[in-house]
């Protein structure tokens, strides 16, 4: 069953399949699990009746290695293979430290 397609990695240099991963960037907003985060994702969508501009997100659990992303942190993931039950994408890099 194939997934649709949005972000796709162009940088990734590896062989293959890595190269069609999702990417999000969202902003950390728990760290309080061991070598896992809490990446809240926002997006704005057009509601389809009213074409008005709507704010959605969603939090995706992700895989941080190194517990170096901490809450409020700008976090780039990367779609992975399941790591645990909920954890299917994983901290690629830090793109902004909290203030």
């Amino acid at each position: 069953m194939s997934e649709p397609h949005e972000e796709t990695v162009t940088d990734e240099t590896t062989s293959g399949d890595r190269t069609r991963r999702k990417v999000r960037v969202g902003v950390v907003v728990s760290d309080k699990m061991d070598k896992t985060v809490l990446v809240r994702i926002d997006r704005h969508v057009r509601h389809p009746l009213y074409k008005k501009t709507v704010a959605r997100s969603n939090k995706l659990a992700a895989h941080d290695e190194t517990n170096d992303a901490h809450v409020g942190d700008t976090v780039r993931l990367m779609e992975t293979r399941r790591t645990s039950k909920s954890k299917r994408w994983r901290v690629v890099e830090i793109v902004e430290r909290a203030k």
